[in-house]
C-alpha cells in the first residue's frame, strides 16, 4: 500500500531528504513512498529495460532506466521504467550519465503492484504527458492489461495480441501476450 506522509513540504526540502527504500514521490506538496516492488513487477521491469536497451543502447538512439527519479514540474517522482532519447540523457563533466534528472522522461512505463493506488499511477503518467513525454504504458499484471497513453487523445486499452505503440525514434515490436508471457520463465 502506498504510504502517504501527512506534512506539507516544498519541492527543495524533499529534495535535501534523503533518498530511501522504496522510494519516496512528491506530488503537490506531499510525499507518497511507493510500495516495495514484488516478484511479478521487477520481473517485468527487468524484462522491460533489457528489450529496450538491446534495441537502443548499441546505435546510442535513448536509454532506459528502472527507478530513475525524475523531477520536473513541481513533481519529483520514480516511474517503474524511463525512457529517454540520446540527446536528453544528462551527461556530467566526465562524459558519464548524470546523476540527477531534471528533466520528464520521453517514455514513462509503471507497472501497477498489488495493493498500489491506480489513481496516483496514472496521474504521474499524465503529468510526464502534459509536460513532454511522448508516451505512457500503465501495466496492470493482474488484468493482463497494458493502458496506452498519449498526448492529447483518450487512453487506449490493449491486450492479447495487441501490438504496443513506442516512441516514434525506437524500432521495438511487443505484444501485450509477449510482455506478461516474461512473467512465466523458461518459456521465452
Amino acid at each position: 500500500m502506498t504510504t502517504a506522509i501527512d506534512r506539507l513540504l516544498t519541492l527543495d526540502e524533499f529534495l535535501e531528504l534523503p533518498e530511501t527504500k522504496p522510494e519516496f514521490e512528491f506530488i503537490a506538496g506531499r510525499i507518497y513512498q511507493k510500495p516495495m516492488p514484488q516478484g511479478k513487477h521487477s520481473r517485468l521491469q527487468l524484462k522491460l529495460c533489457t528489450a529496450i536497451n538491446q534495441v537502443t543502447e548499441e546505435q546510442q538512439i535513448a536509454l532506459a532506466f528502472p527507478k530513475l527519479r525524475c523531477t520536473f514540474a513541481s513533481r519529483s517522482i520514480v516511474p517503474d521504467v524511463t525512457v529517454f532519447s540520446r540527446q536528453r540523457i544528462p551527461f556530467d563533466a566526465d562524459g558519464e550519465i548524470g546523476n540527477v534528472f531534471k528533466i520528464y522522461p520521453d517514455w514513462t512505463i509503471e507497472i501497477l503492484s498489488p495493493d498500489q493506488n491506480a489513481t496516483k499511477v496514472i496521474g504521474n503518467i499524465l503529468h510526464c504527458l502534459k509536460h513532454g513525454t511522448q508516451l505512457g504504458w500503465f501495466i496492470d499484471p493482474s488484468a493482463k492489461i497494458v493502458i496506452v497513453f498519449l498526448p492529447n487523445q483518450q487512453p487506449v486499452e490493449l491486450t492479447g495480441q495487441d501490438i504496443l505503440p513506442v516512441p516514434k525514434f525506437l524500432d521495438l515490436q511487443l505484444t501485450v501476450a509477449q510482455i506478461f508471457g516474461w512473467l512465466k520463465v523458461g518459456k521465452n
